[in-house]
């Protein structure tokens, strides 16, 4: 996965594809998570460290400093980490570009996002769900 902020669509899209095409991810989803800001989730299933390097192919190549600033947090915590639903003021990121397979990690993580997405859905629709009379 990577994350892409402050490109334009087509620039995601190229390095999304470039990843895909350069260390045989098969296919990938790209989802817009704000204005300017992408989130990309290949469909190979890959270990966390192959996922890093990856994403540390990128960050160098694209000289992106939101990515490259995203693969050290990524670093420091031991895991990745992109958002599936809303944050503040923003919406879930959507899904705006598909390519190749997604019969793999994609259809994982969207089914993932959907679950999530419920969850949130049906707290907003009982917000008195978790309060308790003491």
């Amino acid at each position: 996965m990577l994350d892409l902020d402050d490109v334009t669509f087509r620039t995601a899209r190229y390095w999304a594809r470039r990843a895909s095409n350069w260390f045989k991810l098969g296919g990938f989803i790209l989802l817009k998570s704000s204005d300017r800001c992408y989130h990309a989730v290949f469909d190979r299933p890959v270990t966390w460290a192959e996922n890093m390097g990856v994403v540390a192919w990128v960050a160098l190549q694209s000289r992106n400093e939101g990515l490259t600033r995203w693969l050290l947090m990524q670093c420091i915590k031991g895991a990745s980490t992109l958002r599936v639903g809303p944050k503040g003021e923003k919406p879930p990121p959507r899904i705006v570009y598909r390519e190749g397979s997604e019969d793999q990690q994609v259809e994982g993580f969207l089914e993932y996002r959907r679950v999530i997405k419920r969850i949130i859905r049906k707290l907003s629709d009982s917000p008195n769900l978790f309060l308790c009379s003491i």
